[in-house]
């Protein structure tokens, strides 16, 4: 037996040491293994989804032409207090990383350990913030030597496992620091030497494989600088000995509660990914591919709301978001099929008009790879390229792999958009003995005091700041202060209120007096501080004023960020005899947290320290009240979302896994949407945005695995006051199908096509249509060859039309999970409307 150990263990380290690949660079790409390397990369942060999702995003990840998985390193998710690490659950950094190496996929692993990402305080602890001397992101020791520490551990269990390349795992690329270079100069003294140490400390760490940095100027050799934007075409690096590289190509953006919801169009993705391959690139990274979930208290901000969806070509419930999903995929098959002549091959410009250009590519091969690009933002153009004329519609690039025939274009879009509908179940009870006898959902409630409970934690004259007192342990803290009204005030006898007047650094308030809700007020993701006026109800006699100011995500990203506060900056009373009541030097009572925190009443293990109350109707509208039911999973196994569109702003939990913050705030309607976007110009965050006047997040993303078979306990903490019985979970479901392609749209399959392609072996333009798995098309609802129009959901019939169109593909769909609908004389009138370019539009139920 010892000679087999020794055997099988020999076998592992030959196995792991002909796994290994020497990863360096030079002006062209990425080498591995000694050959250079075109690579398309994606964004997943593990802690934003759950282990269980894990497989499945990195798979359909795969699927959609994607070589590297990227992932930021979340070092306030790990290191909880000083040398107190975690890494268990949603922080299995390590089952993370193996996952996407079981996969045979690369990684990128941004280490930062600052990230900015809309994260929690950047993603460094905050109590790094309250050791002595310590300045984040610039020359201070303290900072320098914890983040350092924190560096060294990630790098020594990378090692441990050999998941770097040089050991045979998946790593090719780590990277130090996060978008440095813009505000580097506003640090002073202190920045250039912080960036510059930041790298020397990354190369000591001997990794064998190359470090980034992105958005750093002047990072130093051998150290890669890269791009993070809508468009890195035009990015050069600072080095001629330097591959070209982007590390964020935002394909979405994120939201914040109150605000309209962004969307970048999949035609604009394509654009400037296509440009940056013509223009040399090698590298190319989504951020996000997958948003995800910022559960619990995450988001930063602040006001990042907690679905991080992000627009991503996989949704945050981990469905491929079509068509965003599949024209990428197409888009990545194409420059693939470019890749030897891409890296090996020199390219020449040929400018063709204003704003029309191509990029031709040749190797001593006799290989041949074209980029014809019309970045004219209004016209389509017909362009004349080696004798053959070309149609480029506007803002868009077509791929010509043999420098003859176009295999994509940028703008014409040919693979299926799912319909996606959030279908609401009712709460059902879980049959477990406490609720046996129970004939519907029975809620149980826990109403908090306003104000202090327990004993107070400190009194102090004036305000603090709320973020230096919480230490952002809670969301809350209870600012409490006691006003005595004399019986001969004016307003007690007339009509009119005293109003409330409050000046807060952010980020929101919910005001009580005498255990009243009178009123509550926010910032928003734009502006964190605001004002709050509001009439209050005050009485002869003593009058407790208890003022609930709240965080939502702290601070993530800026120069000095970490001394960004919140809180009461000042709080007032007018319409008194007297005049205005300045109360902000008083004498104030403070409370850190809410009572049922401090309990844990979320938790399952904390659920019976406070004294729940089982009434036949739950109370509605009501503040500070938590809710509990007991529930069995929805059906089905679609992903699951909480509708919370009847209830105020709070706190959600499943079993004590933290669903996270919700809030139904609504945009403003005179916020700027679209009912259709041009996807032609640059894109800005504001340009496609959708949902004016309505929530900016109305569901809530419930992890799958975290339900159980039954006896699932739903808790709702509530501030100001909501109606839980119209809570309802909802499975996220595909109901349907379509698609729109024309009789010109690119049509050689890449899989088979080769250098001598022609007219004779190209395919005829196909639909491809294809239900979710275990589901297949159960009705057609429109079909129209000839001139359709419209778009999924609402297509017509042009003037031009085949009669038969809805039977043939009922003949070939119906009671199939996926079918293919080829435009040719086999399925439709080859005489219908000669000398117009036809198209086929169909529409599909998905059962």
């Amino acid at each position: 037996m010892p000679h087999l150990k020794l055997f099988f263990l020999l076998l592992s380290i030959f196995f792991t040491s002909s796994l290994a690949a020497n990863v360096t660079y030079d002006r062209r790409s990425l080498i591995i293994g000694g050959q250079r390397k075109l690579l398309i990369s994606a964004s997943i942060h593990y802690p934003r989804s759950v282990p269980g999702m894990w497989p499945g995003l990195v798979k359909t990840a795969k699927e959609g032409g994607i070589d590297v998985i990227e992932t930021y390193v979340f070092w306030n998710g790990h290191e909880l207090s000083p040398d107190n690490y975690y890494f268990g659950g949603r922080y299995d950094l390590l089952k993370f990383v193996k996952i996407v190496q079981q996969a045979r996929m690369y990684l990128i692993l941004r280490v930062g350990p600052f990230v900015a990402a809309e994260w929690n305080f950047g993603g460094v602890p905050v109590w790094l913030h309250y050791v002595p001397g310590t300045v984040f992101r610039t020359n201070s020791e303290p900072f320098k030597y914890h983040m350092q520490k924190f560096m060294t551990l990630i790098v020594n269990i990378m090692k441990k496992e050999k998941l770097f390349a040089s050991q045979g795992g998946p790593i090719i690329l780590a990277q130090v620091e996060n978008e440095y270079g813009d505000t580097e100069r506003i640090y002073g003294d202190g920045g250039k030497p912080y960036a510059m140490w930041a790298a020397n400390m990354a190369l000591s760490q001997n990794i064998g494989v190359p470090w980034i940095m992105c958005q750093q100027y002047d990072a130093p050799d051998p150290v890669i600088n890269t791009c993070n934007s809508f468009y890195c075409d035009q990015f050069t690096p600072n080095s001629p000995n330097k591959p070209k590289m982007w590390t964020e190509n935002w394909p979405g953006w994120f939201k914040t509660f109150g605000a309209p919801d962004p969307h970048r169009p999949h035609e604009d993705i394509a654009f400037s990914v296509a440009r940056f391959f013509q223009k040399g690139g090698s590298l190319q990274n989504y951020y996000m591919y997958h948003g995800g979930t910022n559960f619990g208290r995450t988001s930063g901000g602040p006001f990042i709301t907690t679905s991080y969806d992000y627009n991503a070509p996989i949704d945050e419930y981990g469905l491929a978001r079509l068509p965003k999903w599949g024209h990428l995929k197409e888009l990545h098959r194409a420059i693939k099929s470019c890749e030897h002549v891409l890296l090996y091959g020199e390219p020449i410009n040929l400018s063709l008009g204003p704003s029309q250009e191509v990029d031709v590519y040749t190797d001593s091969s006799g290989g041949c790879a074209a980029f014809i690009s019309n970045v004219d933002e209004k016209e389509d153009k017909i362009i004349v390229f080696q004798n053959v004329s070309y149609h480029v519609p506007a803002w868009s690039v077509s791929i010509l792999p043999d420098c003859k025939n176009v295999v994509f274009n940028t703008a014409k879009v040919g693979s299926q958009t799912s319909q996606v509908e959030m279908v609401p179940e009712e709460l059902q009870p879980s049959l477990v003995p406490s609720n046996k006898d129970l004939k519907g959902l029975q809620w149980e409630t826990f109403v908090e005091k306003a104000g202090i409970w327990g004993e107070a934690d400190f009194v102090k004259n004036g305000f603090v700041d709320h973020i230096n007192t919480t230490k952002d342990t809670t969301d809350y803290l209870w600012y409490t202060v006691s006003l005595t009204v004399g019986e001969s005030e004016n307003f007690l006898k007339e009509i009119s209120q005293p109003v409330l007047l409050v000046e807060s650094k952010g980020h929101a308030l919910h005001a009580f007096v005498n255990q009243k809700l009178q009123g509550s007020a926010s910032g928003n993701g734009s502006h964190s501080p605001f004002k709050f006026e509001c009439p209050i109800s005050l009485k002869a006699g003593k009058n407790d004023i208890a003022l609930l100011s709240m965080t939502v995500g702290l601070q993530n990203a800026g120069p000095f960020y970490e001394w960004v506060g919140a809180g009461l900056t000042s709080v007032k009373i007018k319409g008194l005899n007297n005049g205005i009541m300045d109360l902000s030097t008083y004498t104030w009572t403070y409370k850190i947290g809410l009572q049922g925190e401090h309990l844990l009443i979320y938790k399952p293990e904390g659920s019976n320290s406070v004294k729940w109350l089982s009434t036949p109707e739950p109370p509605k509208q009501q503040p500070l009240t938590w809710y509990k039911a007991v529930v069995d999973p929805p059906s089905g196994n679609e992903p699951i979302g909480l509708d919370m569109v009847h209830m105020g702003k709070g706190l959600a939990w499943l079993n004590g896994e933290e669903i996270g913050r919700y809030w139904p705030r609504k945009s403003s309607i005179h916020d700027k949407c679209v009912q259709e976007c041009d996807y032609r110009g640059k894109f800005m965050p504001n340009k496609c945005s959708t949902g004016c006047g309505e929530p900016t997040q109305r569901w809530y993303h419930v992890p799958r695995s975290w339900f159980k078979p039954s006896g699932n306990i739903l808790v709702i903490f509530e501030e100001k006051g909501g109606d839980p019985t119209k809570i309802r979970f909802s499975r996220r479901k595909t109901t349907g199908v379509c698609a729109l392609v024309s009789e010109d749209h690119p049509t050689y399959e890449l899989e088979s096509w080769h250098k001598d392609a022609n007219e004779n072996n190209k395919n005829k333009a196909t639909i491809h249509l294809k239900c979710p798995e275990n589901t297949h098309i159960s009705s057609v609802k429109f079909a129209s060859y000839g001139t359709p129009t419209g778009k999924c959901g609402s297509y017509s019939q042009g003037d031009c039309h085949d009669p038969n169109s809805a039977s043939v593909v009922e003949k070939l769909c119906i009671r199939k999970n996926d079918c293919a609908i080829e435009l040719a004389e086999k399925n439709f009138s080859k005489d219908l409307c000669p000398s117009t370019t036809k198209k086929l539009a169909v529409e599909a139920v998905c059962s």
